[in-house]
């Protein structure tokens, strides 16, 4: 079984990889490198706590055994980040500087979570967007044998909500059909599922492309399907 890290592992997202993670034999051991230790405990997880976050890049090359899978959900806003300069420096640099030292590790496939709509062409005056977009062409550019790529709609589900009235509003979407909620935001769960359902295809080698990336469609049927194993 292939060697899996996880950054983000506290968040939203990251949280719920890491449970998929833990409740699938495709990946083991499981690594987490975090600010802050995760809550969840198993005899496959191994834990790294780090307060400073530039050094967490270097930590890869660090790890026994060598991750062979690397899921990135980190991200933040711009309040809780204290400011878009601050936010860029999370959401854009750290990410990319994670995707580098993966590459210069040997890691074989790169897991990103991104977000939906960040290549429209309004798009492309929000900054964040262009964090987005800026991770994404950096991964692609490094040339993983295998990369993920997920665009994500409104995540929804999350205990403490970031845009409470929107998230509130498309968590109610379903009450006019579970397929129109699905356009506009997916559950947490939904998309820690398909991360790893994308990763586990790609071990199978049945992953559709090398760079493959993972539109909000893909990411409920995936996540619907890996619920189910």
């Amino acid at each position: 079984m292939p060697p899996a890290l996880l950054f983000g592992s506290t968040g939203a997202v990251g949280s719920q990889i890491l449970t998929t993670l833990l409740a699938t034999d495709a990946f083991s051991p499981i690594s987490t490198i975090s600010r802050r230790l995760p809550t969840t405990q198993s005899p496959k997880l191994q834990t790294l706590e780090e307060a400073d976050i530039s050094k967490w890049p270097a930590l890869i090359a660090s790890l026994s055994p060598a991750p062979s899978v690397v899921f990135n959900a980190v991200g933040t806003s711009k309040v809780a980040a204290g400011g878009v300069q601050n936010q860029w420096k999370i959401d854009h640099d750290l990410c990319i500087a994670i995707a580098t030292a993966a590459k210069e590790a040997g890691v074989r496939t790169f897991v990103f979570v991104s977000s939906a709509g960040t290549r429209g062409f309004l798009a492309a005056y929000v900054p964040y967007s262009k964090m987005k977009v800026g991770v994404e062409d950096a991964i692609e550019k490094l040339g993983f044998e295998h990369a993920v790529i997920l665009r994500p709609g409104m995540i929804l589900g999350r205990e403490k909500p970031k845009a409470p009235f929107f998230e509130s509003v498309f968590s109610h979407l379903n009450k006019l059909g579970q397929g129109v909620q699905d356009k506009f935001g997916q559950d947490q769960t939904i998309i820690g599922r398909a991360a790893v359902a994308a990763a586990r295809m790609v071990e199978e080698g049945k992953a559709p492309e090398s760079y493959w990336v993972m539109e909000q469609a893909d990411i409920v049927r995936f996540g619907r399907d890996e619920s189910k194993e």
